[in-house]
């Protein structure tokens, strides 16, 4: 089963995407199932994972209901207030929905770095592997030592790391990008996602400009905890999902037929309990 790990979908009109602006008017629409059902066809791609973009439980749960009749949505990663008192009741609300797999608070958004760690903080992300979710750390790279220390932290949590930690590949900067990455790989509860990279590279990416960070992302992690994920339609601001899914393949052609069918869908479905 070929699986998308990281995709999204939006209803402007709703109201909280506070992110959107001229900076990324390509993608300033709504975009739904129906939107993204060509691009799979195309690709031979089953099921995904859709991704908050709004730090909003009703956007989870906008998430969660369109996943009760789609039935390519395998998973539904949502957002919550790790601060809020009454985070214990929400989370197990939304546990109850059968679709609902894990948070990603939008930890790229937050000024302090440490954020996560706070103790309110980490008390509620304790309440997760109770609840068989996990965590998308929507990181850059000053998040890499954070993000390892949270694993430290709570070492049954299942965490994965969103497009790489976004390194600097447009500034073609890769340290301390890679030693902390490889640091962070040393935990066996964090996995990554192999997306994104077309959006750090920018529009004038190419394989080879990738191959270094692909490569070392290979070296860390093995084919046995990265999971491929367009970030479509965040993706159409350097390429299109045809274009992200080739050079993907191109940077994974040296793993065997097995792992590839690992990194391209069984590591995904293991991770986040997809059937």
């Amino acid at each position: 089963m070929r699986i998308d790990a990281h995709q999204h979908y939006w209803q402007i009109a709703r109201g909280d995407y506070f992110w959107m602006g001229r900076h990324v008017a390509p993608i300033v629409r709504d975009v739904f199932p129906a939107d993204l059902k060509p691009h799979l066809s195309a690709a031979g791609i089953e099921r995904t994972v859709v991704v908050q973009a709004a730090a909003t439980v009703a956007e989870t749960e906008f998430m969660l209901d369109l996943a009760e009749t789609e039935p390519s949505i395998a998973a539904v990663v949502g957002w919550v207030d790790l601060g809020a008192d009454d985070v214990e009741a929400t989370l197990r609300r939304l546990a109850t929905r059968p679709k609902f797999r894990g948070i990603r608070p939008m930890l790229q958004d937050i000024e302090d770095t440490f954020d996560i760690l706070k103790p309110k903080h980490l008390a509620a992300l304790r309440l997760l592997p109770e609840l068989n979710l996990r965590f998308d750390a929507l990181a850059q790279p000053r998040h890499l030592p954070v993000v390892a220390a949270l694993a430290d932290h709570i070492p049954d949590l299942p965490i994965v790391v969103d497009h790489a930690a976004k390194p600097f590949i447009a500034k073609g900067i890769i340290e301390p990008w890679a030693s902390d990455m490889a640091a962070l790989a040393k935990r066996p509860s964090v996995l990554c996602k192999f997306s994104g990279l077309v959006t750090e590279a920018g529009p004038n990416w190419s394989v080879a400009g990738l191959k270094p960070y692909a490569d070392h992302l290979i070296a860390c992690f093995g084919p046995e905890r990265l999971m491929f994920g367009s970030d479509w339609p965040v993706v159409e601001l350097a390429a299109t999902y045809e274009n992200w899914l080739a050079a993907a393949k191109d940077l994974l052609a040296g793993l065997s037929p097995a792992e590839q069918d690992a990194v391209f869908g069984g590591n995904a479905a293991r991770f986040y309990g997809i059937a």
